[in-house]
């Protein structure tokens, strides 16, 4: 059924690309910003399946919900897909596990399979610097080390936050970026803080690490993921495009009026100025496979992985996960009223994302919502979403 009373959605309309553009790259971003208090001292019974599917219906009835949700829910070989509203609003078809989808900034934790994967080969190491490896980048930039690249404490100043970068995407989101330039546009600017010494969400920070791990292999990362993630885990429709297409079938992304109705932005900007930081495309049941596997431990050894489980308390993933958050290598530990999952959370146009998976990878969920939810930009409905995802994180550890 249709999720809201307004029907179709309109099409991206000029007039709405600087609303798209901003959104995009705001949301990259991101804000510091508290966690909710609330996730912390409600202590409900663990919610029944009739409950998690009143919950997503209620997300999508919402004035500005989603037109769409879909959760997968793993644990060993059994599957549980709830999902309510609509992966198109033009067609009226319900979400399914096979749909391509933004994946947003859950793309960091594959810059981190592969840099992980190369640490555990010997082809880089966690205090590898930016000058040893990628001596061209500027001066002030040498010392920092792939670790601090890894949980964002490097000080990079964030391309995406450039004014240049943010004109060119006002003045047309779908314009091609080369990826392997982005950081210049913040190649004139210092250290925004002493690497190591606190935490900042930076987009540079991925930039950079999918730039150390072409350095070190003479490899594309697209090959590099293909070689180091997609393959060892049985991925089979996960990609890194360029442009702003979308594979058939797709959950469409809608930027969100209560008044207006939706706008379909699935297809408004391009993904070659995400790149590593952001512009994968995969679907539920892939993104399930990897989070199983990264989570799980099954791409790095041991010894790599107990550096990777290092965390920094308080630190947020963007947008902010369920429960309590702390940042590792590429990695964020969520640790709710009914236990702890690992994963990583991202949002972007029409897409809010949560993957998590328990640390022996026996059981993962991802959770996809078809709007684009922020602190900033819509706090309430975030709220309520990070709520809901922590209602599924009880339903996948208590059974």
């Amino acid at each position: 059924m249709s999720p809201r009373p307004y029907g179709r959605a309109r099409r991206i309309r000029p007039s709405l690309r600087l609303a798209a553009a901003t959104a995009v790259w705001g949301a990259l971003l991101g804000v510091c910003v508290p966690p909710a208090q609330a996730v912390a001292d409600r202590n409900p019974p663990s919610p029944t399946a009739a409950d998690l599917r009143q919950e997503l219906r209620e997300l999508v009835d919402r004035p500005d919900g989603p037109p769409g949700v879909i959760a997968v829910l793993r644990d060993g070989d059994r599957t549980k897909v709830y999902r309510a509203g609509v992966a198109d609003l033009e067609s009226g078809r319900p979400p399914s596990a096979t749909d391509h989808m933004r994946i947003a900034s859950v793309a960091k934790a594959f810059s981190g399979a592969v840099a992980l994967s190369l640490v555990d080969r010997g082809r880089l190491r966690l205090d590898a610097t930016i000058g040893e490896v990628l001596p061209d980048q500027p001066v002030a930039w040498h010392e920092v080390t792939l670790r601090q690249l890894l949980n964002h404490t490097s000080g990079l100043p964030d391309y995406s936050a450039s004014q240049e970068f943010l004109d060119i995407v006002s003045a047309d989101p779908r314009h091609h970026f080369d990826s392997r330039r982005l950081l210049e546009f913040v190649a004139g600017e210092d250290l925004q803080f002493r690497p190591g010494s606190r935490y900042h969400y930076s987009n540079s920070d991925n930039i950079a690490v999918a730039l150390m791990a072409e350095a070190a292999t003479g490899r594309r990362y697209e090959t590099l993921l293909r070689e180091l993630v997609y393959r060892p885990l049985g991925l089979t429709a996960t990609t890194l495009p360029q442009g702003y297409g979308l594979p058939e079938p797709f959950l469409h992304g809608y930027q969100i009026d209560p008044q207006e109705g939706p706008v379909d932005v699935s297809e408004a900007v391009s993904a070659s100025g995400a790149w590593a930081a952001g512009g994968i495309v995969s679907t539920p049941e892939d993104l399930t496979a990897f989070i199983r596997g990264y989570a799980g431990g099954a791409l790095i050894s041991d010894r790599t992985r107990r550096q990777q489980f290092r965390f920094i308390p308080g630190a947020l993933s963007q947008p902010p996960g369920p429960g309590r958050t702390e940042a590792g290598l590429a990695l964020y530990r969520y640790t709710t009223r009914c236990g702890t999952v690992y994963g990583h959370t991202g949002n972007t146009p029409g897409y809010t994302q949560l993957a998590a998976a328990t640390a022996d990878g026996s059981r993962s969920l991802t959770f996809t919502i078809t709007t684009q939810t922020s602190l900033t930009g819509n706090p309430e409905l975030l709220a309520r979403v990070r709520n809901v995802q922590e209602d599924f994180v009880c339903a996948l550890l208590r059974g």
